[in-house]
């Protein structure tokens, strides 16, 4: 099992932006230090919700200052940026970084994002697939054309190569299959499409094991129908979503989540507005943080433990991405994630 922390520099009320970003880079410095496998980061526009407009720019920022720890985007919004471009980036990253960068991509929602970016309502709506492949084949070939109804270009040379990666201790090169590739999945449609494609799903902090293990199980039948080899299959490497708190009782971990959570849950969610007008429902602050603390692992360390073995059990999921900043608080969220690290991972598989 490999265990990360999910950063989404989250604004809380009373916190100002670069309060919000300085917990971000220390949870992930913080993390590294605790012996976590990586670090996650989301990407948002214009709310406190998570205040990082680009999650692969605060990836360069955070790779330049560790040493270890894998870091990934959770997710690059992709109906809001050129396909190109983001492949670009994430082969920069990968190449520089030793291949510790991931990049984890999604849809992202019909919001004013779309508007402010000129991509509009069509490349979030049918767009996503399009503008996928052209970003995996940037990843994968040497030399790239479009003719898609979004993107028509010449045919252009890769550069940089993501599939070399620099010995920079003797300054050779090595093979690689370039970086890692996760698509955020919500529904059936955006599983069928990973599947398709044989990459990893994300799968969000909101659904349960039951939920998750039956998205597994349609990945794994799509995939093997679209032709993938069991080998491919069984190695897939989906990602589990989730909320971490550690504390002395489980009353004691809930209680710092629900104090702090519904404030910063409020004030994020409501500031999403949509490209069309259309009115989104969103959840109850209160009833979605004591949601949360009862599907993931917030309590002590031995219930935290066997929450994640359970969850992974159920799924076939071994990898997780927690959010370890619910607290709101920069020395709560370090020590989250130093007793993650000390007091959790040595009791799991």
């Amino acid at each position: 099992m490999r265990v990360g922390a999910f950063v989404l520099a989250a604004q809380f009320p009373g916190q100002g932006q670069g309060e919000a970003l300085h917990r971000a880079v220390r949870s992930a410095e913080a993390a590294e230090a605790a012996g976590l496998d990586s670090v996650w980061l989301a990407e948002h526009h214009f709310v406190p919700y998570g205040v990082c407009p680009s999650a692969v720019t605060l990836a360069a920022l955070l790779l330049g200052r560790t040493e270890r720890i894998r870091v990934g985007t959770a997710v690059s919004v992709l109906p809001t940026a050129h396909p190109v471009a983001l492949g670009e980036q994430a082969a920069l990253l990968h190449l520089t970084s030793g291949g510790r960068f991931s990049l984890g991509v999604g849809r992202g929602g019909p919001w004013v994002d779309l508007e402010v970016f000129g991509s509009g309502l069509a490349s979030y709506e049918q767009g996503f697939p399009e503008s996928l492949d052209l970003l995996l084949r940037w990843l994968r070939e040497p030399r790239v054309s479009a003719r898609g109804e979004r993107f028509t270009f010449r045919e252009v040379a890769v550069v940089p190569r993501p599939d070399e990666l620099l010995d920079f201790s003797g300054g050779e090169s090595r093979g690689t299959e370039g970086p890692e590739v996760v698509v955020a999945c919500t529904s059936p449609a955006s599983v069928r499409l990973a599947a398709e494609r044989c990459l990893p799903m994300l799968l969000g902090m909101h659904c349960g094991d039951d939920d998750k293990a039956e998205m597994v199980a349609l990945w794994r039948r799509h995939a093997l129908a679209t032709g993938h080899s069991p080998d491919d299959v069984a190695g897939a490497g989906h990602v589990s979503a989730g909320v971490v708190q550690i504390a002395d009782g489980r009353a004691e971990a809930e209680e710092t989540l629900v104090k702090a959570m519904p404030g910063w849950l409020k004030k994020g969610l409501d500031a999403h507005v949509t490209v069309d007008g259309r009115q989104r429902s969103m959840r109850d602050p209160v009833a979605y943080t004591e949601l949360l603390c009862g599907l993931h692992p917030v309590g002590p360390p031995r219930l935290a433990a066997d929450r994640l073995a359970a969850t992974s059990e159920r799924t076939g999921i071994t990898r997780f991405a927690l959010l370890v900043e619910g607290s709101g608080d920069l020395a709560a969220t370090e020590e989250n994630v130093r007793r993650l690290g000390a007091e959790v991972l040595p009791l799991l598989p």
